[in-house]
């Protein structure tokens, strides 16, 4: 699939510099979001940035761990961080959220809904914890030899942000095999169709978290999504999930 990023002269995939938000198309991230329901944002992290991050998970500063299979989730396990949340998690969380509210505010008005986003990350978050959504949802998640996670939803409680990121911390082909990023449309009275995205070190990968507009021939309607990841067959897949609002 495409990238939003721009591309000048690139350096050789693999040694991409890390992304900054002038790098990030956002017109065309968001035609990717209303085309196919996902935008790919190329070389975001660093490999040396992807190996630190990837490395906290054995470390301290989360409030849950999460073991998949316990609760029929899938296999392998995720952890949530704790605030104050790491700088790199923190600063992602900040900078992504105001050209994404902007795509969401046009989401719900195509959708007829109300709700509408504030600019800042700041102030969204100030709207989460006055429902008591205090709980921050940022998580790395990790996946051995025959783990998998389910389709799902991220939904934490009444204020729900419909966009989020998740960002591949392994290269594919060298620290693992499998474990791909899948993502599933369901569109009413129609088969679901899926989107694997293929995602390398560094990538980070935006969707909704639980629908998205679509125009069809009759007007506009609702579509519901779900996403996963696929068996992995061999080594160790990490990954930084990026959810902007907190949970009960």
């Amino acid at each position: 699939m495409p990238s939003a990023r721009r591309v000048g002269a690139a350096p050789a995939r693999g040694h991409l510099p890390p992304m900054t938000l002038q790098d990030i198309d956002w017109t065309a991230a968001e035609r990717d979001l209303n085309a196919q329901g996902c935008a790919l944002l190329q070389g975001l992290l660093s490999p040396v940035e992807c190996e630190v991050m990837a490395a906290r998970y054995d470390g301290e500063g989360f409030r849950s761990t999460v073991v998949m299979a316990r609760h029929g989730f899938g296999r392998g396990e995720y952890r949530y961080f704790a605030y104050p949340l790491p700088d790199a998690v923190a600063e992602l969380r900040t900078a992504l959220y105001p050209p994404l509210a902007q795509i969401a505010n046009r989401w719900n008005t195509a959708l007829g809904e109300p709700t509408r986003y504030p600019a800042s990350h700041l102030e969204y978050l100030a709207r989460c914890h006055a429902a008591g959504q205090t709980r921050p949802t940022p998580l790395l998640l990790r996946y051995g030899p025959g783990d998998y996670n389910c389709l799902h939803q991220d939904l934490y409680g009444e204020h729900v942000f419909p966009l989020q990121a998740a960002i591949l911390l392994n290269e594919p082909g060298h620290d693992f095999e499998g474990g791909e990023f899948v993502l599933t449309e369901q569109r009413p009275r129609m088969q679901s169709r899926a989107e694997v995205v293929p995602l390398r070190q560094g990538d980070a990968v935006l969707f909704p978290v639980h629908h998205r507009p679509v125009q069809g021939g009759r007007g506009i309607y609702r579509v519901n999504l779900r996403h996963g990841v696929s068996r992995l067959r061999s080594g160790r897949r990490h990954t930084l999930g990026i959810i902007f609002h907190d949970a009960a």
